[in-house]
């Protein structure tokens, strides 16, 4: 998108969300365009929708509006400086609702804003709005993931090679660099999110990761650098920023320059050196050797199970919640051997667009929708076809499970015959994790089996919607040309269940 594009698009998102009065906050994780409101109720859902730059909307803690990798950093930005410039100038008339949607768009709508009553309560507890808190520490640590573990597959490449070995190791530094301090990012990011000051848990996660704590002897047991890693970096931040909590409202205003920050760290830095740093090391070796041992023996049924849940905790929007096990895995293997498994969800997502692309040649709509969505879908983004395609039609979305289990089944198999691998870094999925995959068996084996498993959602995905994805009735009701007659009411309550367990409170028509 031009720069031109990207504040068109903004421009057009700020009057179908109230306008800039009706903003808090603005965020961005990887796809989604995340906003606080004041008023939900001046939201205008189905002009939204419309926009051509929108591939969906997501209701939760914050209102979010799926604009997509890449996109969405770029769109953000140019919002952010249309609500400023919007608050300091006279505030401009909301825009009109758009024209409404082919009649397919507007049955699907329906449904899936049945869902979202449905479901609504059920996705606010206070464990779930945790889960995303947790999820937001590490999303903005997701780009310096990514470049850093590329430049880890190259360095390895260039050094298997015997390629520029002068090179080698400046590669290794700039690949490294950034993971022997992400305890630090994630202390100020945990301190951040929670509302302490956000340097302060920067520094007292600095301990977990200085290498003087190899000197200490707490109760017996030596510590080393980077003993509880992320884990303990997370423990020890949200320690002091109850510290700090605590000091904000005893210390006097007089000196609470002083003393809070510094009994912030000494407090928050004591119970981490002599207590926190070993009980996340042993924490974050468990999660490394379960991870290993399930795979190693029950490594296809682990993979059916992970991969077939995975869709459903990305309709959720818990998928982020993974982020500390992947970074753990990583900080001690250097990959995690979860995310190619979990990946093969969005390979059953692909497979089951293809087969309701297929399966409905007259339905313009949604056949353009798939099109549009199915790049991104192959490069592991599959929020734009759940949202847009399998979570409104119902059956497909189960059935695009139903791939992700068998794809994660196959790699999960190839683990258990001990061909294990992982990706050295998180945020991509589908091909775009080619280049992060690692793991002992030499690099033709694994991109062999992570193609294989690729293969294998796409097939068992497409066959299972093709076959199953459809009743007669709806299929035949759903495959019209824009200009037919409307859905008939009957072909309405052969619609998919508004209480299926699998669905979320996410309304977002096809276009």
């Amino acid at each position: 998108m031009s720069t031109d594009k990207n504040r068109a698009t903004a421009a057009a998102i700020l009057p179908l969300v109230g306008g800039p009065d009706n903003i808090v906050s603005i965020a961005h994780c990887m796809t989604r365009l995340r906003i606080t409101l004041r008023d939900r109720s001046l939201v205008q859902d189905e002009a939204l929708k419309a926009l051509p730059a929108v591939m969906g909307v997501v209701e939760d803690d914050t209102y979010q509006i799926v604009l997509g990798p890449g996109t969405v950093a770029r769109v953000t930005p140019e919002f952010e400086a249309l609500v400023a410039e919007a608050r300091s100038a006279a505030p401009a008339a909301p825009a009109a609702p758009a024209d409404t949607h082919p009649v397919t768009a507007d049955e699907l709508a329906a449904q899936g804003a049945a869902i979202k009553n449905a479901q609504k309560a059920k996705n606010s507890t206070p464990f779930k709005l945790f889960l995303r808190r947790i999820a937001n520490i590490f999303v903005p640590l997701i780009p310096a993931l990514i470049g850093c573990g590329i430049i880890a597959g190259l360095n390895g490449f260039l050094t298997n090679m015997h390629w520029v070995p002068a090179v080698v190791p400046a590669l290794a530094a700039m690949a490294s660099g950034f993971m022997s301090l992400i305890a630090v990012f994630v202390g100020y990011n945990t301190a951040k999110e929670f509302g302490g000051t956000a340097v302060l848990g920067g520094a007292v996660a600095a301990i977990i990761v200085f290498p003087g704590v190899a000197k200490i002897d707490a109760f017996g047991q030596q510590l080393s650098p980077g003993q509880g890693g992320v884990l303990g970096a997370l423990a020890a931040a949200l320690l002091a920023v109850q510290v700090e909590k605590w000091c904000r409202k005893w210390v006097p205003e007089a000196l609470d320059v002083l003393v809070t920050p510094t009994l912030t760290v000494l407090i928050s830095g004591l119970v981490t050196i002599f207590g926190l740093m070993f009980v996340a090391g042993e924490v974050s070796s468990a999660i490394g050797t379960f991870a290993t041992w399930l795979l190693a023996t029950g490594g296809a049924f682990a993979g059916l199970v992970l991969g077939g849940l995975f869709l459903p905790l990305v309709m959720l929007g818990l998928h982020q919640a993974l982020i500390p096990i992947h970074t753990t895995l990583i900080e001690q293997t250097g990959y995690t051997v979860l995310l190619p498994i979990l990946a093969m969800a969005g390979a059953g997502q692909v497979g089951a667009a293809i087969a309701v692309y297929y399966k409905l040649p007259r339905n313009r709509s949604i056949r353009a929708t798939i099109k549009s969505a199915l790049p991104a879908g192959f490069l592991g983004v599959g929020e734009p076809l759940i949202y847009g395609v399998s979570l409104p039609l119902g059956r497909p979305f189960i059935t695009a499970c139903i791939g992700g289990a068998a794809g994660g089944a196959f790699v999960g198999l190839f683990n258990q015959l001990g061909t294990a691998f992982g990706s050295t870094a998180i945020g991509p999925s589908g091909w775009a994790l080619f280049p992060l995959l690692d793991g002992k068996s030499g690099m033709g084996m694994t991109i062999a089996i992570y193609a294989g498993g690729l293969a294998v959602g796409y097939l068992v995905g497409f066959a299972a919607t093709y076959f199953f994805g459809f009743t007669r009735l709806l299929c035949t009701s759903l495959n019209r040309e824009e200009g037919d007659e409307e859905l008939t009411a009957g072909s309405t309550a052969d619609t998919p269940s508004t209480t299926s367990p699998v669905t979320e409170e996410v309304a977002v028509p096809v276009r």
